[in-house]
């Protein structure tokens, strides 16, 4: 699908609505491609940011920003009308869960009916967020039908599911394979050409259904092997077994086994999320998906074992966890980078709050705690400095998030009490009973 006959005219105008991990990157990869560039957000920062040159995401250095607007290929604006000057709409919007566990498609909506009064015959629409299989015809394809478009005709409309992995140093956006279903064959074909324009490898399928369950699939694979993990983390630590031994064993396997790590709970904004996305559409067909369920249940239960685990580790000490001072290191939801949708740090600081601990975190990829749909509390929160005499002074130190920028060594020799949960400290040497993980 990489041959130049398939891809999208150079002089074509593509808009990214939502400028976000997903947005911004795939913005930018049809700037550097060659065509123009049109990001649209409801967020005036983030166009504020774009047009001033400045990057709002950790591992986008201002370079590209300022790349792009130098050769006059990017723009960013917060007026949705500019959609009509696009002959491609990518639409990159969140898909959260709402309270009760279930799908929030708000912004889905909400972001189309911006779209439709700027709408017109010839343009390619394309949606990217994770969502059930079905959201594609029953949300789009409905609503650019009320405008008086055919589908497949007048408009094209597909489905091709984000796979950015901030800060993975060995995929960028444009070298990850580009799954792709369209609504009818001639939308099919628009797709292609949209994103065989960037992309090193687009991967056709027969529909959207098919592409929608495709993400869903690579997640809920990733959660419940994370559940396994989790769980049979719990079970060694009865049984007195270090589970990070047990997975670097079972890795040299050559076959058979790959390994998954547990941690303090799940993070990111697609794979504590995108499963329960299919249980819910599938209830609709009477199917009640155990198995998947399960593993959310324990994965969310993560924290709490860490809390517990932490309360007994300050327990063998004499102390209680109300009044102790607790530093949680690291905020962002992976190892390096500045993205805390989702972390189970937050569940962390909750509990830590409830049992009245006096908890802070540290975080030096998130230096302030931004505005949260969940955790609005902690919004303004500041990142404890690093300094030996803030380490000394907590009575726990919890590693929730291994940031190569932390200093182990010298934590190692500065703090009393360390509850490790992503096995950081594995091969620095430590007193005895220093190092307890969770």
């Amino acid at each position: 699908m990489s041959d130049s006959s398939t891809k999208l005219p150079i002089d074509r105008v593509v808009g990214v609505v939502g400028l976000g991990y997903v947005g911004l990157p795939l913005l930018l990869a049809y700037a550097r491609a060659g065509y123009t560039a049109v990001g649209l957000d409801i967020d005036p920062s983030k166009p504020e940011a774009l047009q001033a040159g400045k990057t709002y995401i950790k591992h986008i250095p201002d370079s590209q920003i300022v790349e792009a607007q130098s050769a006059g290929r990017l723009d960013a604006t917060t007026d949705f009308s500019r959609a009509r000057d696009c002959d491609a709409l990518i639409l990159c919007v969140p898909t959260p869960l709402d309270e009760h566990f279930e799908p929030d498609l708000s912004y889905v909506v909400s972001t189309i009916e911006s779209l439709v009064p700027h709408m017109r015959a010839g343009q390619t629409i394309s949606l990217e967020s994770t969502t059930y299989p079905g959201t594609t015809d029953e949300e789009l394809v409905t609503r650019v039908e009320a405008a008086g478009f055919q589908v497949g005709k007048d408009i094209h409309v597909v489905y091709s599911p984000e796979r950015e992995d901030p800060g993975n140093p060995d995929f960028a956006a444009t070298n990850i394979p580009k799954v792709v279903g369209g609504v009818t064959p001639a939308c099919l074909e628009a797709g292609i050409a949209l994103y065989t324009s960037v992309f090193d490898q687009v991967v056709p399928v027969s529909s959207c259904k098919v592409a929608e369950l495709t993400k869903l699939l690579e997640n809920i694979y990733r959660a419940v092997n994370i559940g396994l993990v989790n769980e049979l983390k719990i079970a060694a630590d009865r049984m007195g077994i270090d589970i990070w031994e047990v997975i670097r064993a079972a890795s040299t396997k050559p076959f058979g086994f790959k390994p998954f790590f547990p941690g303090p709970g799940l993070g990111g904004h697609c794979i504590p999320i995108d499963p329960f996305y299919l249980t819910w559409k599938a209830r609709e067909y009477g199917v009640h998906t155990r198995f998947i369920e399960l593993a959310g249940e324990i994965n969310r239960s993560m924290p709490d074992y860490v809390i517990h685990r932490t309360m007994e580790a300050l327990n063998s000490r004499g102390k209680a966890v109300k009044g102790s001072r607790i530093l949680l290191l690291g905020l962002a939801y992976k190892a390096d980078v500045d993205d805390m949708r989702e972390s189970p740090t937050f569940a962390l600081l909750d509990g830590f709050k409830r049992l009245g601990a006096e908890v802070t975190y540290h975080d030096p990829h998130v230096p302030v705690v931004g505005p949260t749909r969940e955790h609005m509390e902690w919004a303004g929160m500041k990142s404890l400095d690093w300094t030996e005499e803030n380490l000394r002074s907590q009575d726990c130190i919890v590693i929730s998030t291994h940031h190569q920028a932390f200093n182990l060594l010298q934590l190692a020799t500065t703090a009393d009490l360390i509850v490790d949960t992503r096995n950081a400290m594995a091969g620095i040497d430590t007193p005895g009973g220093q190092v307890v993980k969770a």
